[in-house]
């Protein structure tokens, strides 16, 4: 019988994850439970996504507002800094502020706009046209942004982001100021010590800052990039990737996960003979077509993965087969034909017609971007994501 089943992608239930627990066989005995209950087989190839959050956990990968300001004040000095381009969210950046705020003696927050790096709306764009606001020139004032845009709550959560990191301020009791800019160098008006918190353009923004005469710049990838007082910390991301762990600490991007992924992969190979593909990820890079906003809040869809997940798909487009090498058949002489041609591909398709309209990205990111939407975000509880079939095409 014809196989009538492509891909599949499974989330699985685990336990709740605690520090110190050992993920490697949480996660493959969950795996080899799940086949046996389910009535599926490990085959290779196959995937197991483990979600970066159980990672942390398991690591016990913590640290508190208290670390953060230590580390914010031992890298600045005090004084007045520059807190430049953070994302609008409550569990990525609110916590980092209330640290941030502890380690400095006074914070110019600038925002950008009309919307953050992510995509999160701060300002209304036919209301800048009509207004003849260039966001690329013009620095607001708090004041100016209210009386230009108003009071502006996110379409998702009902916050309104300004009014939010103000209390934060409001309650460490530092003094503050509120701009909007998107030049990174509109800052050094107001300091030459700048923290920039932005994830993806960090670089080029520290490089902006740099030429232009700040004096002592970091990014949120540079605190915590080390223990301090015992805390958890990531040497490649800092706390870049964090999350809201309580209401004074936070939990960081893992460290681990590159051991993991060839633990788990070496325990399923000496259970049943089958070598699979393991990754660990976090937030998928896709887009919200409401509200506009990009999902990756993560510095990197996945942070550990095997060496199979290595690249980018390597594949031709059925339909344009259809269209036009083989617009002449039908029925099964098409199926045939088109079964022929993807066995008989060429191993590196880059440039070639039949493979436009394919997807274009990282092996990681596509199948990581998957098990996120797979295992979702809230209690689900199924944080480790089994897939079958996605190596395979028409012809197997």
């Amino acid at each position: 019988m014809q196989r009538m089943v492509g891909m599949a992608a499974r989330g699985l239930r685990t336990p709740i994850i605690s520090r110190g627990d050992d993920l490697a066989e949480i996660v493959v005995q969950t795996v080899l439970d799940a086949a046996e209950t389910e009535g599926y087989a490990i085959e290779d190839r196959d995937i197991i996504g483990i979600t970066e959050s159980v990672v942390g956990r398991s690591e016990g990968n913590y640290a508190s507002v208290d670390a953060i300001a230590a580390d914010v004040k031992s890298k600045f000095g005090g004084g007045t800094l520059g807190v430049i381009f953070p994302i609008l969210s409550r569990n990525r950046f609110g916590i980092c502020l209330k640290g941030i705020a502890k380690g400095a003696d006074r914070i110019v927050l600038m925002l950008s706009y009309p919307a953050d790096e992510v995509g999160n709306a701060l300002a209304d764009v036919d209301t800048m046209d009509k207004k003849g606001i260039n966001p690329w020139t013009d620095v607001l004032t708090e004041a100016e942004y209210r009386r230009h845009f108003g009071a502006r709550q996110h379409p998702f959560t009902g916050v309104d982001y300004v009014d939010y990191y103000r209390s934060i301020m409001d309650q460490c009791g530092v003094a503050y100021e509120i701009i909007f800019a998107n030049h990174p160098a509109a800052i050094l008006d107001k300091t030459k010590a700048v923290l920039t918190c932005d994830i993806h353009s960090k670089e080029r923004t520290k490089r902006i800052l740099c030429g232009q005469g700040a004096e002592v710049v970091y990014g949120l990838d540079d605190i915590l990039s080390q223990p301090v007082d015992g805390s958890g910390y990531n040497e490649r991301f800092g706390l870049l990737g964090s999350n809201k762990a309580t209401e004074d600490s936070v939990k960081l991007f893992p460290r681990t996960g590159d051991t993991l992924v060839r633990d788990v992969q070496k325990r399923i190979q000496e259970r049943t003979g089958r070598q699979v593909e393991v990754l660990v990820y976090g937030d998928g890079a896709y887009k919200d077509p409401m509200a506009h906003v990009w999902e990756l809040a993560d510095p990197v869809v996945s942070p550990a993965f095997t060496d199979g997940l290595d690249g980018t798909p390597n594949e031709v487009k059925i339909k344009y087969l259809a269209d036009n090498q083989f617009s002449h058949l039908k029925g099964e002489e098409l199926r045939q034909a088109i079964e022929g041609h993807i066995k008989g591909k060429k191993s590196d398709l880059k440039g070639s017609m039949e493979a436009q309209g394919t997807t274009p990205r990282r092996l990681t990111d596509l199948i990581g971007s998957l098990c996120d939407l797979v295992s979702g975000s809230g209690d689900k509880g199924t944080p480790v994501v089994y897939i079958k079939g996605y190596f395979d095409n028409y012809s197997n």
